[in-house]
């Protein structure tokens, strides 16, 4: 997470230096999105970025970073280019590396000779964390039935067993990090007509964010369920929906 913040700070940087905007130019996503000093540059991004291949997007901290498309888009037009966005991606990756030596980002330019899967880039352990690095649009014969079609659903998920290298990302592959272990001391929520109510309770199980868990009232000793909200808190009530994580749970972990 700290990863993300840390290139959605420098594209906003980015944004505010942009030169004025010109006439557009159409310009294309790079099948191969890598740098290779760690300033992430429209060069690196778009081919055709000409005299605006310098103006810088973001910093990459470590060995990736992930951008957000619609503030590089809007970069990229301040800049005077043109990119559609074709395939509608929410977010690029960049690498380290030198070009050619990364995997190819967008769907779009993985549909020759084949059907466009994600893939693992490395071989995880049960219970490592799926980062944005460990993914990449690769070529197969035949899609499997559950491939996950959005790397956005899968990055910060964890690994439910030991995965491959190379094989397809399945949503069976993995599960949604634990937030609240038992024993913890949760802040239950309930609201409903306008009335909102909430206190402290004492997790009697563990759970992620969508999940329905027992919460224990600490005075009465009573059993209540829960459905986890985020690290430490939990919502019951008619308005409680299991599965739903907030928006700003979702957003932050990616």
């Amino acid at each position: 997470m700290h990863r993300l913040i840390v290139a959605a700070l420098s594209a906003c940087l980015a944004l505010a230096a942009a030169p004025p905007a010109v006439a557009g130019v159409a310009v294309s996503l790079k099948s191969e999105t890598v740098d290779s000093d760690g300033t992430v540059t429209l060069g690196d991004l778009f081919e055709g970025a000409g005299g605006v291949a310098g103006v810088r997007v973001a910093t990459r901290p470590g060995p990736s970073v992930v951008l957000d498309a619609s503030a590089v888009q809007l970069l990229a037009h301040r800049s005077g280019l043109d990119w559609g966005n074709p395939d509608r991606l929410r977010r690029i990756i960049v690498r380290a590396g030198e070009a050619g030596s990364a995997s190819v980002t967008s769907p779009s330019q993985a549909r020759k000779g084949g059907v466009q899967v994600l893939a693992y880039t490395r071989s995880l352990s049960a219970g490592e964390e799926i980062r944005p690095e460990d993914l990449a649009w690769t070529r197969v014969a035949a899609a499997p039935a559950n491939a996950l079609r959005d790397a956005d659903g899968a990055i910060g998920m964890i690994a439910r067993r030991p995965l491959r290298e190379g094989a397809p990302v399945a949503a069976s592959d993995m599960s949604a990090p634990v937030v609240i272990q038992a024993g913890d001391l949760v802040t239950v929520v309930y609201e409903t007509g306008g009335v909102f109510l909430s206190m402290q309770v004492k997790a009697m199980s563990a759970g992620a964010v969508g999940e329905v868990i027992s919460l224990q009232n600490l005075a009465s000793r009573k059993t209540l369920q829960g459905v986890v909200t985020g690290p430490g808190q939990a919502a019951t009530g008619p308005d409680a929906a299991p599965g739903r994580a907030p928006a700003a749970t979702r957003i932050a972990r990616r």
